[in-house]
């Protein structure tokens, strides 16, 4: 699995995220961090209090994602991080999980959707990096923005996705042809990874591509994710929520502002609108699809057909 500066991040899966605040995809950090507010008084309503709670849960995850953004943002000025060593550690850690043949496709699986992220930057005129892997996160590209408006961050966004689902398919024709569990198993991880990618949230590359289409969608997707935490028990998700709540009122401010940048930056044309969209559900579909037709229970090396 996916900072604003420069990261380019992606889920917790191994997905694109694209570039944004730790951003998985994003743009470069301006603006203020959300305020905090204070906790009421037991005498205060019950609905003041828990929107001073919310205020106060705001402020954390802020701070919780300049502290990780800072990190992240260091990976690029240490030599040693390179795309060849971090693709290896990240291999080195899934093997513990899954088995280094698994592993290595996996990782590969991940580098084809940063890939399209990076592709589609340079396409924007963005100078970007070349992924980053970071174990049982994903990966991350930087860069200094994702484009100078929504469909630019929408295309960068999709990117990633997109040159994801064509890898997948590749390699479900290679399981099929082959009859290798192995590949069949790698082919509906990968369509896996890039459907989650698609969550409506930011840093997802679905939040870019909502940005374009209908910003209000973002609400929608921090509800999902916090249904995947309780349906797949993932708590590596937490992170990318912390970072969704500290990116969202942020976003959202900017985009309530009215400014004449701000208004420039989220005016998208009605035809530019209805493609993106149609873009994102059909991708939807598609690994869902892929999805239905690849599923194999694989665990270290034994694989299990699924009835």
């Amino acid at each position: 699995m996916d900072g604003d500066l420069p990261a380019t991040s992606d889920n917790p899966f191994g997905g694109a995220v694209t570039p944004h605040p730790l951003p998985l995809p994003g743009t470069p950090v301006t603006g203020a961090e959300p305020e905090a507010g204070s906790f009421g008084r037991p005498s205060r309503p019950l609905r003041k209090r828990a929107g001073g709670a919310g205020a106060g849960v705001v402020a954390v995850a802020a701070k919780f994602g300049a502290y990780l953004k800072a990190g992240v943002l260091l990976l690029p000025k240490l030599k040693l991080l390179t795309t060849g060593s971090t693709a290896l550690v990240s291999i080195a850690a899934y093997s513990l999980l899954w088995g280094w043949p698994f592993a290595a496709g996996f990782v590969a699986l991940m580098f084809v959707h940063e890939m399209g992220h990076v592709i589609q930057l340079k396409r924007e005129g963005i100078k970007a990096s070349t992924p980053m892997f970071i174990p049982f996160l994903g990966a991350a590209i930087f860069s200094r923005s994702l484009g100078d408006n929504a469909v630019a961050e929408a295309r960068v966004g999709l990117a990633g996705p997109i040159l994801g689902t064509v890898g997948a398919v590749g390699v479900a024709i290679a399981g099929a042809l082959t009859g290798s569990d192995l590949l069949l198993a790698l082919a509906y991880i990968g369509f896996f990874l890039n459907l989650i990618n698609l969550i409506p949230v930011v840093p997802f590359d679905g939040g870019r591509a909502m940005a374009a289409v209908a910003p209000s969608m973002w609400f929608l997707g921090i509800g999902g994710l916090m249904a995947m935490i309780l349906v797949l028990g993932n708590p590596f998700l937490l992170i990318f929520i912390l970072l969704a709540l500290r990116e969202m009122p942020r976003r959202w401010r900017q985009l309530r502002s009215r400014t004449i940048e701000q208004a420039a930056y989220y005016r998208v044309p009605r035809r530019s609108r209805i493609a993106i969209g149609m873009v994102y559900i059909g991708l939807i579909v598609v690994l869902a699809f892929g999805m239905s037709q690849t599923h194999i229970l694989y665990s270290a090396g034994h694989s299990f057909r699924s009835i």
